[in-house]
């Protein structure tokens, strides 16, 4: 049951969170709340262009009657700041700079929210032109506060629980918790069917990258899992990035070649993701959307905190090592308690996920 509306509550609202991935799946979860609880509420989205299919289907969807490829907000606001830094003195730069905040302020939003707590993102908040300008009072970036025109004390352990709060603050009254709503992207799910023919049962997704260094456990023993989990019966597939398919390759080579790598656009991980029975991989974007659409996790933590970034709302076992401390320094050095979680305690984990998922 959504909550009932609150008279308060804005008549439209910019979420910004620009990304990155599982940052983006977080803040789902507070907007899809905010939708179920608002069907009403005009709701705008600035976010890189790069993770623009996490809210619409694809490119030309991104305004206009919501529907299953766009199934939350009422706009997509693309965003490309980290091209635009690379060039900042360049023309186009300067007409994509102002065409993008052209199109936020045309939209006349009374609220712009900034649930990334970045400097960047409290500028794009500021520049977009609404009439109230809210953010987290423990903003990630100190400095990004002073953009802000009402700061939010959030509450809460977990970062999803975090965005909830300032979500409820922004809406003026409490929200009942909702799972995010992603696109169904109906040409995603048939290049999928299509990649997977006959394999498309008893899948288990592997993600031996992560966006940083510190936090990848070695690709070496995803491929000994995926090997003892093929002779148990499973499928196991391999998503990477085209800038990490050396770890592909070397999980595909320690299973013996029964690990297969599959590339997928954001819209086709979606369509993967959904017919997996288990997800194993560290704090990862896909490892949170498994965790979102309610896949089964095993997530191998090492310097991040699981306390705050734990897999939530499913099945799921995190393993971390006493050895590892909490970091956000995004260090490339391996962390050396998430280097100490065995293969062999993986395949267990696994193995026990799966038993109970499917008894």
């Amino acid at each position: 049951m959504s909550s009932a509306p609150s008279a308060n509550a804005p008549e439209s609202l910019l979420v910004v969170r620009l990304g990155a991935m599982g940052d983006v799946i977080h803040t789902l979860y507070a907007v899809s709340a905010l939708r179920s609880a608002f069907p009403d509420m005009r709701i705008g989205w600035a976010i890189e262009e790069r993770w623009t299919e996490l809210l619409a289907g694809n490119s030309a969807d991104r305004c206009g009657p919501r529907s299953p490829l766009r199934p939350v907000v009422d706009r997509v606001h693309p965003l490309n700041t980290k091209q635009w830094r690379r060039s900042l003195l360049s023309r186009t730069t300067w007409n994509e700079l102002k065409t993008g905040f052209r199109g936020m302020r045309e939209q006349n939003y009374v609220v712009a929210a900034d649930f990334q707590g970045a400097i960047k993102s409290a500028l794009v908040s500021q520049y977009a032109g609404a009439k109230l300008t809210v953010g987290m009072e423990n903003a990630r970036e100190g400095p990004a506060r002073i953009f802000y025109s009402r700061r939010i004390s959030t509450k809460g352990t977990h970062v999803i629980q975090q965005y909830h709060s300032l979500a409820e603050a922004i809406a003026r009254t409490m929200l009942t918790p909702a799972k995010p709503v992603f696109p169904r992207d109906e040409r995603a799910e048939q290049s999928i069917a299509d990649k997977l023919g006959e394999s498309a049962r008893n899948l288990v997704i592997l993600n031996p990258g992560a966006g940083w260094g510190a936090k990848q456990w070695p690709a070496e023993r995803f491929g000994h899992v995926a090997k003892a989990l093929a002779h148990d019966g499973m499928i196991p597939v391999i998503n990477s990035s085209p800038a990490e398919q050396d770890l592909a390759l070397t999980v595909q080579r320690d299973s013996d070649g029964r690990a297969v790598p599959i590339s997928c656009t954001i819209g086709e991980l979606i369509a993967l993701t959904r017919r997996a029975s288990l997800c194993i991989g560290g704090d990862t974007g896909p490892m949170h959307l498994a965790a979102a659409l309610g896949v089964p996790v095993v997530a191998l933590f090492g310097p991040t905190d699981p306390a705050r970034n734990r897999p939530y709302g499913t099945h799921s076992v995190v393993l971390r090592n006493p050895a590892s401390r909490t970091s956000l320094s995004h260090t490339g050095v391996p962390d050396p308690g998430l280097r100490q979680i065995t293969s062999d305690e993986v395949i267990a984990v696994a193995r026990r996920v799966l038993e109970s998922s499917h008894g």
